[in-house]
């Protein structure tokens, strides 16, 4: 099946009940068109197109009435090969993400699976857009959930970029390096306790976001559930 066509075939599912609840969840974008298809059912699609990675480029190219399609965007998440991944494609992508739910989406199912996933985490951690700042943090809560192989070590940088730039308020990049800081520190009990020690650092900073995200993080952090379960480990 040619891009096109599957295009033609998302567009028939259009729902726009599912729309109006999308975007109460800020899930699109200002220049996405949105089709109204929940992730659940494009994960469903997508088995049939699974590592049909010249699919998912067409894909990403692919607009409706003139506007790139998000559903269409968000399939390229779950059929791209991460073998066939340039750092170049990875860069340019990131600059038309739009949504925290493709940002997401990305990293965690595509993006963290590729040899270019702990330099382009620290990498876009430094961006300004907030998507794409967005995306370095989330891709560091990917990895330490998804390589279990890493060692400790690697984490140490991440949990510096937390600190510096917990003071950013946009909401956004506030959840994401709230959410690097969490699963880092969920890992093991040596990082949780380098995550504990981030985050009261993190306290300290003058910043309505730096005490949300350090609040946040020490609550679930030092909680009797996660202590109990690093412990058990």
């Amino acid at each position: 099946m040619t891009g096109e066509e599957l295009l033609g075939e998302l567009l028939k599912r259009k729902n726009e009940k599912n729309i109006e609840g999308m975007k109460r969840f800020a899930i699109g974008g200002a220049s996405s068109y949105l089709i109204g298809i929940s992730v659940y059912d494009l994960r469903k699609i997508a088995k049939e197109y699974k590592k049909d990675h010249d699919l998912a480029l067409e894909l990403w190219k692919l607009k409706f009435e003139g506007i790139p399609v998000h559903e269409a965007r968000m399939l390229c998440a779950f059929i791209a090969d991460p073998r066939k991944l340039t750092p170049e494609l990875m860069d340019e992508w990131i600059t038309e993400f739009e949504s925290w739910d493709l940002c997401d989406q990305m990293c965690s199912n595509l993006f963290d699976k590729t040899p270019y996933a702990y330099e382009k985490a620290m990498e876009w951690s430094y961006r300004e857009r907030e998507f794409e700042k967005r995306c370095g943090f989330v891709m560091m809560a990917c990895l330490s959930v998804h390589d279990k192989k890493a060692s400790d070590e690697v984490f140490d940088p991440f949990l510096e970029r937390a600190y510096k730039e917990a003071a950013d308020e946009r909401n956004f990049v506030k959840k994401a390096v709230n959410w690097a800081v969490r699963q880092i520190g969920k890992r093991n009990i040596e990082l949780n306790k380098r995550a504990i020690e981030i985050s009261e650092r993190i306290l300290t900073v003058d910043s309505r976001s730096a005490k949300w995200i350090a609040r946040d993080a020490l609550r679930e952090l030092q909680s009797d559930k996660v202590q109990e379960r690093l412990r058990s480990k």
